[in-house]
């Protein structure tokens, strides 16, 4: 077929092959480590140059094939692999890119968790981990050494949710003969194409919107031609592996992403303008309202939102904060996004290295689910309400406006 698809077309066929499985619409749960040969001639076709054991489980089943094409097809990549979890594509990926002596610069409003791993991971193999700003785009080549070996980025930021220009920063990074990683999983490759935009390796956390219903982990890492074999021997050198099962449940979550993908959208841009204009709220992050700092990226380089965003209440007592959380009943309290379920989760000031990031009150990370957008607005409404009344003399400027 020569037209190109939709991306809701291309998700429900793509990875699928029924004529190779017994005509089954989905692609079955191959379980298992020994794989046979018939044959000692089929047993040596198998080996590969840098893999002679490469016929056996941990290297993946017609279960793992699948996914791994499926995703490469959507980042638009050359090859994908899997992994146990979005942290763990995250490390292994730069575990196969870096070697001792190298240098890594990281937005300074990156993950906490690869934050962490740089910081203290690969300090112990000799390997030197600096942040930028979010914001340097083709300025970060001033941060740039000779042995600058990897450039991450993440946009939005995790927390903050600021805007990077990825474009700009992948340029002075390969001119200078660096590679560009990034945490992909905000957007999903529906809404953000890294490989038009000069990353070489894309990681998701799949675990989140791939999946989509917070009922497994999982990791995804795509890399274009040129850093697929550094990625591909890294990874099978650690040995990391999923369960097919897992696996199977993230071919299922991907066929209904671009609908799920839009109501998340949807809903959070709702929720996000009506926290904003909320008297209690000193401000909403959120890259897709046009008065976010980052809108302007965010328009020119995304082809759309996910239901992740952030808030920054006005200082209040620790009561009145406490009473909007426990008051909320449609949102639950924990980690994790992305599934059908809508959450709150209170955050500290996010850690910072090139310069503190700015808050007076409370922040609050909020992920829409794909409740009806009605409902969540009335539940936040009814909670900011709560805390409204618990504060002790609230003035005419505290009122909460319908």
């Amino acid at each position: 077929m020569s037209k190109k698809l939709h991306a809701c077309t291309e998700l429900l066929h793509g990875g699928r092959d029924p004529a190779r499985h017994c005509g089954m619409v989905n692609v079955p749960i191959y379980r298992g480590s020994t794989v046979l040969a018939n044959t000692l001639e089929e047993w040596e076709s198998r080996k590969q140059p840098d893999n002679p054991y490469a016929s056996y489980g941990r290297f993946g089943t017609p279960t793992t094939h699948a996914l791994e094409e499926l995703v490469a097809d959507m980042e638009g990549g050359h090859r994908s692999l899997v992994f146990p979890s979005g942290l763990a594509a995250c490390t292994h990926a730069m575990f196969s890119v870096l070697r001792s002596g190298d240098h890594i610069l990281l937005p300074d409003s990156v993950y906490g968790p690869t934050r962490a791993f740089a910081q203290h991971t690969l300090a112990r193999f000799n390997i030197a981990a600096e942040f930028y700003a979010p914001h340097a785009g083709a300025g970060i080549g001033a941060q740039l050494r000779p042995n600058t070996r990897l450039v991450y980025v993440e946009a939005p930021g995790s927390g903050t949710f600021e805007m990077q220009d990825i474009p700009a920063i992948a340029a002075q990074a390969h001119q200078a003969g660096a590679y560009v990683m990034m945490d992909n999983t905000w957007a999903t490759p529906l809404y953000f194409k890294p490989f038009q935009h000069g990353v070489d390796i894309s990681v998701q956390a799949a675990t989140k919107y791939l999946i989509g219903h917070s009922d497994a982990l999982l990791g995804v890492a795509t890399a274009n031609e040129d850093a697929w074999p550094l990625l591909r021997k890294g990874a099978h050198d650690f040995g990391q592996t999923i369960g097919p099962d897992d696996i199977f449940l993230a071919l299922r979550g991907i066929r209904t992403l671009p609908l799920r993908l839009r109501q998340h959208w949807d809903t959070g841009v709702k929720l996000a303008r009506m926290l904003s204009r909320h008297p209690l709220v000193a401000r909403v992050m959120h890259p897709a309202l046009p008065e976010d700092p980052g809108h302007a990226l965010w328009k020119r380089d995304f082809l759309g939102a996910s239901g992740l965003f952030a808030i920054e209440l006005r200082p209040m007592p620790a009561a009145a904060f406490t009473r909007f959380i426990d008051q909320l009943r449609l949102f639950g309290i924990g980690l994790s996004w992305g599934g059908y379920e809508s959450l709150v989760l209170p955050m500290d000031a996010p850690k910072r290295s090139v310069s503190p990031y700015p808050v007076q009150g409370r922040m609050v990370r909020i992920h829409a689910g794909l409740e009806d957008s009605d409902d969540l607005i009335a539940d936040l409404r009814q909670a900011l309400q709560a805390a409204t009344d618990c504060l002790a003399v609230p003035g005419p400027e505290m009122a909460v406006h319908a």
